[in-house]
């Protein structure tokens, strides 16, 4: 198992490994979830894919991929957008309840948003908790070399029963709101410590 993390800058050192994520994304999100999201190529995306972001991926050495998750500063714009907890509260996205936050959404540097966070459909039971824990891990790695002490993230409200398996100190800062007939809670993760 191994992880990478890509941005515009590096696609062309890791073959199909974005695509394949996007794939990856496609089959959990639109055909598994049955979320009604923008598809191309069999491959989902939305308008926080651009160059600002990051994507990091859990992988075989084939380049199947098991995990990811998207990184987009809390400080970036590209049009009416900026990121899409923020954009929600903002009331530009009708799928996300624009009250999911106690306070305004932070702008900062050493804040960034963690976002389409999965582990495949297809990955097994008996190997789930060790692909989240390893994405969870680089997500953190990933988030401290782009100067981010946190990020926010939009999660199952289940994250509690988690969130000390894969070392990360979490924060609820909103409420908890049905989404699509899932209970969902923006947390902030703290990735000013090491992770363990």
């Amino acid at each position: 198992m191994q992880t990478t993390t890509l941005s515009f800058t590096n696609f062309h050192n890791h073959g199909e490994l974005f695509a394949n994520m996007l794939r990856a994304r496609r089959e959990l999100f639109i055909v598994h979830n049955k979320w009604n999201l923008p598809e191309a190529m069999g491959m989902e995306y939305d308008q926080y894919d651009t160059p600002a972001s990051r994507w990091v991926v859990v992988h075989d050495e084939l380049g199947k991929v098991l995990a990811g998750n998207r990184l987009t500063p809390t400080t970036t714009k590209c049009g009416i957008y900026t990121y899409m907890i923020r954009d929600a509260q903002r009331g530009l996205l009708d799928t996300i309840p624009s009250h999911l936050l106690y306070e305004e959404a932070p702008v900062a540097e050493t804040v960034w948003e963690s976002s389409r966070l999965f582990v495949a459909h297809d990955v097994p039971a008996s190997m789930r908790r060790r692909v989240h824990a390893k994405l969870v891990m680089e997500i953190g790695n990933a988030a401290r070399r782009l100067g981010a002490r946190s990020a926010l993230t939009l999660l199952n409200a289940n994250w509690p029963r988690w969130a000390g398996r894969v070392g990360v100190d979490m924060t609820a800062m909103g409420p908890v709101l049905e989404i699509d007939g899932i209970n969902n809670q923006v947390v902030s993760m703290d990735f000013s410590q090491n992770l363990h």
